[in-house]
């Protein structure tokens, strides 16, 4: 029943000069509000990829892997309920989220069916 059968995959392009800052942005800000989500309930795992071909219009791909269509449609909100609850001053949930805009762009999203 833990078992993945879908994955929500968002793709991410650092802005130029700041890959290094996106990848620390990852790992410091983000890593810990997915966490949260994760203990939770709200997808089974995340991993993020980083393209070394730069021909890919990518360079972060984020794949949460989730049980079911339920998890698929509540994780938005659950990322958001996570994010609250690991920084609760709105204004520096706001200051996150503008800085985070300024080191990358969503380039792309897609659900996909894991073929077992």
């Amino acid at each position: 029943p833990n078992a993945a059968t879908l994955a929500q995959i968002y793709f991410w392009r650092a802005k130029p000069g700041k890959l290094d800052e996106y990848s620390r942005y990852i790992r410091d800000i983000a890593a810990p509000i997915d966490e949260e989500a994760r203990r939770t309930g709200a997808f089974i795992s995340v991993t993020t990829y980083l393209a070394s071909d730069t021909l890919v219009p990518w360079t972060h791909m984020r794949v949460f892997a989730l049980r079911d269509s339920a998890q698929l449609r509540a994780l938005g909100g659950a990322l958001t309920a996570a994010g609250e609850r690991v920084q609760p001053d709105s204004v520096k949930r706001r200051q996150q989220s503008e800085y985070s805009a300024s080191l990358r762009d969503r380039v792309g999203a897609v659900v996909v069916q894991l073929v077992r």
